[in-house]
């Protein structure tokens, strides 16, 4: 019995989804300091995934990470003053362990209090080890808009951390 053309797609992006989802939803975290917000994100951008062509999407993972990314800021812009969620670990959902509860709980706070962009750019620089580059082209900003990002957060963690 040959499937439908929905059905395909269904199990296309379904698999996507398998493979793709718990890494969007991390770096959607650590954009959004909300894993609620994050979780809204990630399947907004599924079922977008779901109502589009996908045989006309020359490379899907960088074309989601993207959308998820695009969504995000666009849900920051959204707030209108509303607070970020504060309750839920950031530092366990992107994957870090190994470290005690004060360095956490510090760590954490610092996380939060860097502007959006910069805990992007840390979270896929130390985190998924990304590069500058790779970065750049993700962001749609300059190689050195990115690597200063990098630098002022990481400036601004270890000032709040001292």
């Amino acid at each position: 019995m040959l499937k439908r053309p929905e059905e395909n797609r269904l199990a296309e992006v379904g698999r996507l989804y398998d493979r793709l989802a718990p890494a969007l939803f991390r770096y959607a975290v650590m954009i959004l300091a909300s894993p609620t917000e994050a979780e809204d994100v990630v399947h907004r951008v599924f079922v977008r995934l779901l109502q589009r062509d996908l045989s006309r999407v020359a490379e899907i993972d960088g074309y989601a990470r993207r959308a998820v990314r695009n969504d995000c800021f666009n849900t920051i812009r959204g707030r209108r003053g509303r607070r970020e969620d504060e309750t839920t670990p950031l530092l366990e959902i992107a994957g870090a362990a190994g470290i005690g509860p004060e360095e956490r709980i510090a760590t954490e706070q610092a996380l939060r209090e860097l502007p959006a962009d910069q805990r992007e750019v840390l979270h896929l620089k130390i985190f998924e080890g990304w590069t500058f580059n790779e970065i750049a082209a993700l962001s749609g900003e300059s190689v050195n808009t990115v690597a200063s990002r990098y630098r002022y957060g990481l400036l601004k963690m270890r000032t709040r951390l001292s």
